[in-house]
């Protein structure tokens, strides 16, 4: 018999092609999609909404197999939507995509498997699966640029036995033409963009709707002079320069948000510069305890040299060359030879080493 595998569907081009290149494989698939959020209060857009659902459902009966939908509004607020609002209101910039993957895609729905009868699920993650002294690991795909192990280094590893990613060894190139040769409805749709859950109004209007409330506060220098002022810290993320209203002779960016003071602290583009942070929790394979990795502070960012250690429950990177905008609640992943060996979410960054 064959194993029975259950496709993680979203509606769009990759998780569609790996749902057709399993069934071309000889497995038995079904599609599920998961409908994660409802009506946005702050206007217009729906998280795995109608349109996404009618194309998963069109791709699946193009393929001639079942499909699914699985209502989850509860568990991605619980999960993902709640801490990621707590997060900002502490002044730290999380990254929704970790929590879903880590609490939704890849543990709620992996432990529904056996229930439905499914032997294996499978999504459409730019990502491979690698056998560390057998224990399942997670390594980079073919395509370096749309490398999505970043977004899924917090994946319980116990559960990663049980998941394919029929598009790891393929460009997202390939993908689209396979979606065309096999006259896929959705080979030209383009790919989602944003925090999925946003509603029109962006940012500022999910918050309104979420009842967090502007605080004006001071804009400070890294010396603490008084710069300016400020309509409320989860407007800004470290990095950020836009937005700030200070003239000044050089451009100003934001070096740091402190929650407690409701102060946001601007310096020029070199006080932005770290080349150590601290980061919990954490997740390692088995036996990491430090050495010499890559180290990887946000998505668009290369993986760059570094050193690790773990000290309790603490993970602690210093790497070779300061890094741009290190910013706490984001993760760093940690790679050595394409594997990902762990990683954490950002605490803070150490900046008062280098020079002012």
């Amino acid at each position: 018999m064959p194993a029975k595998v259950m496709v993680a569907m979203s509606g769009g081009v990759d998780s569609s092609v790996a749902a057709f290149l399993l069934q071309r494989d000889g497995y038995e698939v079904s599609g599920i999609t998961m409908c994660i959020a409802s009506e946005s209060p702050g206007g217009g857009r729906k998280c795995c909404g109608p349109e996404d659902i009618t194309d998963a459902r069109r791709v699946s009966r193009k393929l001639g197999i079942e499909h699914h939908v699985l209502l989850m509004s509860g568990e991605m607020e619980k999960w993902v939507i709640g801490p990621f609002v707590e997060e900002y209101r502490k002044g730290r910039t999380p990254n929704p995509c970790i929590l879903c993957n880590e609490h939704i895609k890849f543990r709620l729905l992996v432990d529904s498997l056996s229930a439905s009868g499914m032997d294996l699920l499978a999504t459409g993650h730019y990502a491979k699966i690698a056998d560390e002294g057998g224990v399942p690991a997670l390594a980079r795909p073919k395509d370096r640029t749309k490398d999505q192990t970043y977004f899924l280094y917090s994946v319980d590893r116990s559960r990663l036995g049980i998941v394919l990613f029929p598009l790891g060894d393929l460009t997202k190139e390939e993908v689209r033409k396979i979606a065309a040769e096999a006259d896929l409805p959705v080979s030209e749709k383009p790919e989602s963009q944003d925090v999925c859950f946003w509603p029109e109004g962006g940012r500022s209007a999910f918050f309104e709707s979420r009842g967090l409330e502007p605080v004006p506060g001071d804009i400070v220098s890294v010396n603490g002079e008084l710069l300016g002022s400020h309509d409320g810290i989860f407007n800004f993320t470290v990095g950020q320069r836009r937005g700030l209203g200070i003239s000044a002779p050089e451009p100003l960016y934001v070096i740091s948000i402190d929650s407690g003071t409701n102060t946001i602290v601007a310096g020029e583009m070199r006080h932005l510069f770290s080349d150590r942070l601290v980061a919990k929790p954490v997740n390692l394979l088995p036996g990491e305890e430090g050495g010499r990795v890559e180290g990887k502070i946000r998505y668009g960012h290369g993986p760059e040299p570094c050193e690790f250690s773990i000290k309790g429950d603490t993970l602690e990177i210093r790497f070779d060359e300061p890094q741009r905008a290190v910013t706490p609640g984001q993760a760093v992943v940690l790679y050595r030879g394409g594997v990902v060996i762990g990683g954490g979410i950002i605490e803070e960054a150490s900046r008062a080493h280098l020079s002012h």
